[in-house]
């Protein structure tokens, strides 16, 4: 795919002029470039600086939740699922001891249009730059950032070698860092602590079809979950989630062998052939630690950190870009009524409430998606087992319970408030199974060891997303923040900024989606 040619940048000098730039953006991913894009389209001048703008080649970011459809929709650039082979995807099937529970996504509220997507990743990104790089006002050039630009604690820019391998240096009032999983540059912006629980391990399957069209696939069983999902119309994507410290090598045959001896009699039948194909075929088994980060920031005049570069989720259910689109629509929201941005510490103090108002979409999907994974890879241990098939029967409860869940889980109603109200329910339910038909001391032993477990696996990752942010938004503060003026920062409730640009599709509220 070839970039408008006006809007790629090609700078002989060995800097860039004050002035000639109002955002610096650090990436041209999915954030990245829908962020250039909105700002573009609102009259600021963006540079954005990628690493590499040839077609990313990644087995992850194949999965756009509904909700992160409509901030796809809100941001004007629904049309770069087109022409890309992308899926309509409309929820899962969950397969384990040889029974189903379908898990579709809430969709009977919105229009037909409104579904999840599913495609290569670089085909996505690749659509998103090119629809960025049409504005006039959106430079795109090819550059690794090494570095922030620091001047009396504010950052004013970036130094970056480009194509060539020449040193240049961007100036802007406010850089905004987006680099991915693998960012340089989040040291110096935030508080990183990632842990990797696990690895995905990425093929391709061809020449088959899943059971049940526009729907992927979770299969539970010993020793990894197997998901599989649609990525055009001839192929699926499986993932195979490994335990990091049992990852066998792919260079020597090890997992090779490992997929053929122990996951291959999980997959379904009429996968089997294709998925013992994929094996074979040379340069086809693809390996993505897959990185766990609460979002730890600290301000930083003239510099802000969105994306996988500030918080990252488990892989396994897919929601990174339904977080990514859904901070791209808070920032441009935030920033839209702020015609100055030469003030950096009072900006940064404003652009502080991004954090709060992130919180329900981000913290929803990345608490589901950490406790999903280690509900998914249950061990031998017995508590874990009766946890996972507690997990499966709420869903097949039906109704409230269900709905509830994927509504959280598409990005669709994403409420901290209503993942507590699950949780809640789902411990209920689970005591409740174990101790019919009448209760006995080895019965409440058995409760109490699931209250447990459940509760050791959840709380860790609330308390790291923030209970002050998640629950109680009204006493944070940042939350009231509202454009600066002249005589400093003003409080006031900031949701007007963020409801006016809500589009038509949505429904009135969460509960009319239960």
């Amino acid at each position: 795919m070839e970039f408008p040619k006006g809007n790629s940048v090609n700078k002989t000098g060995n800097s860039e002029g004050v002035g000639t730039t109002d955002i610096i953006i650090v990436g041209a991913g999915v954030a990245g470039a829908a962020l250039a894009y909105s700002l573009g389209k609102d009259g600021r001048r963006v540079r954005m600086i990628e690493r590499d703008l040839n077609m990313p080649n990644r087995i992850v970011g194949e999965l756009l939740y509904p909700g992160g459809y409509i901030k796809l929709i809100e941001l004007g650039l629904e049309d770069c699922v087109d022409e890309i082979d992308a899926q309509q995807f409309l929820g899962y099937t969950l397969y384990k001891d040889g029974k189903e529970t379908l898990v579709s996504y809430p969709l009977e509220k919105f229009q037909s249009h409104i579904s999840g997507r599913t495609s290569h990743n670089g085909r996505f990104v690749q659509r998103l730059r090119k629809k960025a790089a049409s504005l006039h006002n959106v430079t795109l050039e090819q550059g690794t950032v090494t570095s922030l630009i620091e001047e009396n604690g504010i950052v004013k820019g970036v130094h970056y070698k480009n194509k060539s391998g020449q040193v240049l240096t961007a100036y802007a009032p406010l850089t905004i860092v987006c680099d991915g999983c693998f960012s340089n540059l989040r040291r110096s912006l935030c508080y990183p602590k990632v842990d990797i629980p696990s690895y995905l391990v990425g093929l391709t399957l061809t020449n088959c079809n899943l059971p049940k069209k526009n729907y992927g696939a979770i299969i539970l069983g010993h020793p990894s979950p197997i998901i599989l999902y649609p990525v055009s119309s001839t192929e699926i994507r499986c993932m195979v989630d490994v335990p990091s410290e049992k990852v066998p090598s792919v260079s020597n045959g090890e997992m090779a062998c490992y997929l053929k001896t122990q996951v291959a009699p999980k997959v379904l039948p009429e996968l089997y052939n294709s998925f013992m194909s994929a094996i074979e075929k040379k340069g086809n088994i693809r390996i993505m630690p897959a990185k766990i980060m609460a979002a730890a920031p600290h301000l930083t005049p003239g510099a802000l950190l969105i994306g996988d570069a500030l918080n990252m989720r488990h892989a396994i259910t897919g929601g990174g870009m339904t977080v990514a689109l859904s901070d791209v629509v808070i920032l441009r929201d935030l920033l839209r009524p702020l015609h100055d941005l030469s003030d950096a510490f009072t900006i940064s103090k404003y652009l502080e409430s991004f954090y709060t108002l992130r919180k329900p979409m981000s913290s929803t999907i990345n608490i589901l998606a950490n406790v999903l994974q280690k509900v998914f890879s249950a061990s031998s241990n017995p508590a874990m087992e009766n946890l996972q098939h507690t997990f499966l029967g709420y869903l097949r409860l039906g109704g409230m319970f269900s709905y509830g869940a994927s509504a959280m889980l598409s990005g669709l109603c994403p409420s901290p408030l209503s993942l507590a109200f699950h949780f809640f329910s789902i411990a209920i339910y689970g005591v409740g199974r174990l101790l019919l038909p009448f209760p006995s001391p080895r019965r409440l032993w058995d409760g109490a060891k699931f209250l447990w477990v459940a509760s050791s696996i959840l709380l860790p990752y609330i308390y790291s997303e923030g209970i002050r942010q998640m629950f109680f938004p009204l006493t944070v503060p940042a939350y009231y923040r509202t454009p600066p003026k002249k005589g400093g920062i003003k409080y006031s409730s900031p949701l007007h900024r963020l409801r006016r640009n809500q589009t038509n599709v949505l429904p009135p509220n969460c509960a009319s989606i239960l």
